[in-house]
């Protein structure tokens, strides 16, 4: 094990212990978990952002998580660092057959289709006495839009997606007439027709993403940081010309938005 490394486990043990600190003591898996989220955003934020410096500091943030999460795995007797290790270790051997087999690879499928192979035995290894489903493995937890993604690609697999994108824009829509239809009527069931309207309508979007090879959710990332510079942009223009931006009525700030726009183009931006 390397010095860093050892150091980082001893620093997790003392924290966690009698003589450490309370706040780490108290913590448990459902405690940390939001943290671990975070943390890994915050590292794909960097890696965005192309600012390596921070990704550094970031990817040791996320590290610690393991390493947290790990300690107290070990404390109540289910695991260590070392099983966590050795777990994944395993794993990536386990699905390189053509890197780590004796076998040729020329006899065997290409390394993508032998990865979503071995992916799916273990599925039904983990599955046990029940069938193994299709879409056994999705976490639960994963980002809405990315769970879409991967619920929709699972489902490809096997044979139920659309053929094209075209009738996966054409779903795209059909299901923002039924938000429309749904947003028309009254009554007590309005909210909660609206409610599932509008989620099929997303996930008839995040579908279409997928089938023209669009990730959802790095997509709408993107989409969130150009409203974001714009509104900053606004905001600019409206301060420059002794304006608060919050005050101006809707049709001003509608021409700062196409300024804004129009000078985002003029830098090399994009326009939209």
């Amino acid at each position: 094990m390397s010095a860093p490394l050892a150091r980082l486990r001893a620093i997790m043990a003392r924290l966690r212990s009698e003589q450490g600190c309370a706040w780490d003591r108290a913590q448990t898996f459902a405690s940390i978990a939001p943290y671990t989220i975070e943390e890994a955003y915050e590292v794909a934020d960097a890696i965005a952002r192309g600012d390596f410096a921070d990704l550094r500091g970031e990817l040791g943030d996320l590290l610690f998580q393991v390493v947290f999460h790990a300690q107290m795995a070990s404390e109540a007797g289910y695991f260590d660092f070392d099983a966590v290790a050795e777990s994944i270790c395993e794993k990536l051997v386990r699905r390189h057959p053509h890197v780590y087999a004796d076998t040729s690879p020329a006899g065997g499928p290409p390394p993508a289709v032998a990865w979503e192979q071995l992916k799916a035995e273990e599925r039904r290894a983990a599955a046990g006495d029940r069938p193994a489903g299709l879409l056994d493995g999705i976490a639960l937890a994963l980002p809405a839009l990315v769970r879409t993604d991967k619920l929709g690609g699972r489902a490809a697999r096997a044979g139920f997606d659309f053929p094209t994108s075209q009738q996966a824009a054409d779903k795209v829509g059909e299901e923002l007439a039924e938000v429309l239809e749904a947003a028309a009527t009254q009554g007590p069931m309005r909210a909660a027709r609206v409610f599932e309207e509008m989620g099929d309508l997303l996930f008839a979007a995040a579908n279409l993403a997928r089938k023209l090879d669009i990730d959802p959710e790095n997509a709408l990332r993107a989409a969130n940081e150009k409203f974001s510079r714009r509104v900053r942009a606004m905001e600019a223009l409206a301060a420059s010309a002794g304006a608060d931006f919050a005050a101006l009525d809707l049709g001003a700030q509608e021409r700062l938005w196409t300024q804004a726009k129009r000078e985002e183009s003029a830098e090399g931006g994009e326009g939209r």
